[in-house]
């Protein structure tokens, strides 16, 4: 069972490292690979990647990737050619790890192309690698709760592995507890890779969670008081009942926005 006191441990240790200076704008460079190699990331999104963000996505150097907890970070990202590219640039969404620390982001190809100005999509793409600038911002899932997909590998009674999605605001979630409804004996998950975790200390019957968020330098519980039922299959999704939406605040020095 998950102390309280060693949760409350985790939650100040978790917060203590956080970095909530997301939303300065930082300077690097940006290439991109085929929106084919997308359901194949690290984060475990598999071809439901594809869905997310139209399929604008990133790979993100580990600073970005954070171990897995920087899956599913929504960022705004925009090359710095301006004869080429539009100062709006485009959103993406990270679901894989960048091994190249020439570039901090590899984008999808139709995310590197929607950074261009009307007409140039194809000059862009032909550079192949561009000066960017890019900031995170909030993750937008309306009338989207948190969700939770049983992964393939689950088995019951015990091991339970779960794939969280539509992760909104500008959130990581650091720590998952399971129980059975309306028990008090709770049992921590582990973090497999990516946005799977996973626990073989799984009671039976219905299925409660909790998650411990973390936004910046602020953190909270979140309580999903009954999310998978008591025949819970693999491959479908459940609704959560929750919906994350909160906004990092800034705890360091103002930084430059860059008029974004």
């Amino acid at each position: 069972m998950a102390q309280p006191h060693f949760l409350c441990m985790l939650l100040f240790l978790v917060l203590s490292s956080a970095n909530a200076c997301d939303r300065c704008v930082h300077q690097s460079k940006a290439s991109y690979f085929s929106d084919a190699a997308a359901s194949s990331g690290a984060c475990g999104y598999g071809s439901l990647a594809l869905t997310i963000s139209g399929g604008h996505l990133a790979a993100g150097v580990s600073s970005l990737y954070k171990q897995g907890a920087g899956c599913g970070a929504c960022f705004q990202i925009r090359c710095k050619d301006s004869k080429l590219c539009s100062s709006k640039g485009t959103k993406v969404t990270l679901t894989d790890l960048n091994h190249n620390n020439q570039t901090d982001f590899v984008l999808t190809s139709r995310a590197f192309m929607a950074m261009a100005n009307k007409g140039k999509g194809q000059d862009v793409l032909k550079l192949g690698i561009v000066d960017v600038e890019y900031k995170r911002i909030p993750c937008e899932y309306k009338n989207q709760n948190l969700a939770i997909r049983v992964e393939e590998s689950s088995h019951k009674p015990y091991y339970l592995a779960i794939k969280l999605l539509y992760q909104g605001g500008q959130t990581e979630i650091v720590a998952i507890d399971v129980a059975q409804v309306g028990s008090s004996n709770w049992s921590f998950m582990t973090r497999n890779y990516g946005a799977v975790w996973d626990s073989s200390r799984v009671p039976n019957g219905a299925l409660q969670f909790r998650f411990v968020v973390t936004s910046g330098y602020d953190g909270k519980w979140v309580w999903a008081k009954n999310v998978l039922p008591a025949d819970w299959k693999i491959g479908v999704i459940y609704d959560s009942g929750v919906q994350i939406t909160d906004i990092a605040q800034e705890g360091c020095s103002p930084c430059d926005d860059g008029n974004w």
